[in-house]
């Protein structure tokens, strides 16, 4: 996964007619950081830099989401606006992500309504960030060791 998301992030980049760091300054990121990426070494990057990197390179953030696993299509389950799950999702996660999605109250910033293109920005980054807590949830829950286990040898 690491190197079919760095190649695409590299014909992005070069398909913009940028250099390396030229893509690290209008992303505030590091130079080593991207060419980390491009060349797999890196692992994939959080959605925060992923946001920062589809500013900078005026892609779609959901298009580097989906390109960096956390977004994948499962049509089987009926969600919000054809949002789009991750494999490893339980029935139980894909419950309650669409739970999150379907609170759908006045969303406002400052006292002022957001706008469809702001409100679709926000669950964007939700998308991402519940997608990525649930993850780490799993990962912690497996890694985790019983307090009266006996030590392993």
């Amino acid at each position: 996964m690491e190197k079919e998301f760095g190649y695409m992030l590299k014909q992005l980049r070069e398909k913009k007619g940028f250099s390396i760091n030229q893509l690290a300054e209008r992303a505030g990121i590091s130079n080593s950081q991207i060419s980390r990426m491009e060349n797999g070494v890196r692992g994939i990057p959080k959605p925060p830099t992923l946001k920062k990197l589809a500013e900078a390179l005026d892609v779609p953030y959901a298009e580097l989401m989906n390109a960096a696993g956390y977004l994948e299509s499962d049509n089987s389950v009926a969600t919000h606006a054809n949002e789009t799950l991750p494999e490893w999702a339980t029935s139980k996660d894909k419950r309650d992500f669409k739970k999150m999605l379907e609170e759908d109250g006045e969303l406002m910033f400052d006292g002022i309504p957001l706008d469809d293109d702001d409100k679709q920005r926000i669950k964007d980054v939700l998308t991402g960030l519940f997608w990525e807590a649930k993850q780490m949830n799993k990962r912690k829950k497996k890694n985790d060791v019983p307090p009266d286990s006996p030590p392993h040898s």
